[in-house]
């Protein structure tokens, strides 16, 4: 896929592809951040919530790859001060005349509300916009998840409307508000409106 693997900074903010070594730090991270992520994560209805071992891990690494590698994803680690912060998806990637795809993200709470994850946002729909060559971003966030609602609300994507029990999350199907972006919304780019938009943005 034209644009990928690809590695994206601003500031102290970095996006990278996902590794297998990263395995162990997932890990810690996640269980520290479980409480804090179970009411938002997407769940199998058939399988149980939160498993706290490295296969899941590995096994999602593996299927991203796979599915970078087919250009169906562009599945990225959020780094803060190089470290490990949280992970970001633009995934469900079509091609042909949509050229259409869905975001998401989650952040360790430790470093929430720096600007991290409105700032890997807006460095990923960039570059999926004018590296990769999609057209249209969506996100689609529970209406309870307002840590979420506001990393959008901040970058100006659109609302538009509600999606019935969307996704199953937590142990039950949910609805979830859409959210998107199109090329023609930024034709500056996201980062530049973001770093224009407030004094969270980082130097560049």
């Amino acid at each position: 896929m034209r644009g990928w693997p690809a590695n994206l900074n601003e500031g102290p903010v970095g996006l990278r592809p996902l590794r297998l070594r990263d395995a162990p730090i997932w890990r810690e991270v996640r269980i520290r951040n479980a409480e804090w992520l179970r009411p938002w994560e997407p769940t199998n209805p058939e399988t149980p919530l939160f498993r706290s071992g490295l296969a899941p891990y590995l096994s999602m690494v593996q299927t991203m790859r796979r599915e970078a590698r087919h250009g169906l994803a562009l599945p990225w680690v959020v780094t803060y001060d190089g470290e490990f912060a949280g992970q970001l998806t633009i995934g469900a990637i079509v091609w042909g005349s949509a050229r259409s795809a869905q975001i998401g993200y989650w952040v360790d709470k430790a470093v929430a509300g720096r600007g991290v994850m409105p700032t890997a946002v807006a460095l990923a729909v960039d570059h999926a916009f004018f590296n990769v060559g999609l057209h249209r971003v969506e996100a689609n966030i529970r209406p309870e998840n307002t840590a979420s609602r506001r990393v959008v609300d901040k970058l100006g994507f659109r609302e538009e409307g509600v999606r019935r029990r969307h996704l199953h999350i937590d142990g039950a199907w949910r609805d979830h508000i859409c959210y998107a972006l199109t090329t023609e919304d930024v034709p500056g780019g996201l980062l530049s409106r973001w770093r224009a938009s407030t004094r969270q943005a980082f130097p560049h």
